[in-house]
């Protein structure tokens, strides 16, 4: 795995980065436009007015230091388990929390809050 590190090394540094940056802000700018500005809109649904401003703290510091987490162990796991195996692991937390998502979160749409915060209090999903 060393041997392939130089040439992996010396490959990125012939890279153009032009196209990295506009890579990169591409991938950026998608996500925010799409998946990522819907947590803060669930966030906003689901936590009752009296803490959702806490709330919506706290899991943004979760968010963040999820990210960060993924972004320090990402190198060591394509080390270690390649790239199928990291994007397997990937896809399969990302089905698990899909699971758990159906089945937790109830509907909101032509609800109330106080009746959504009435359901979430008493458990009904």
């Amino acid at each position: 795995m060393k041997a392939n590190e130089a040439v992996i090394i010396q490959s990125a540094v012939r890279m153009n980065s032009t196209i990295v940056l506009v890579g990169i802000l591409g991938f950026v700018a998608s996500f925010a436009f799409s998946l990522g500005s819907v947590m803060w809109v669930l966030f906003s649904e689901i936590f009752p007015n009296r803490i959702r401003g806490v709330c919506m703290s706290v899991m943004g510091v979760v968010n963040s230091g999820v990210s960060w987490v993924v972004q320090f162990i990402f190198p060591w796991e394509l080390s270690h388990l390649g790239n199928a195996g990291t994007f397997l692991a990937y896809a399969v937390f990302a089905g698990i929390c899909l699971a758990l998502l159906a089945w937790l979160l109830s509907e909101t749409r032509g609800r109330s809050l106080e009746q959504r915060e009435h359901d979430l209090a008493i458990g009904v999903a």
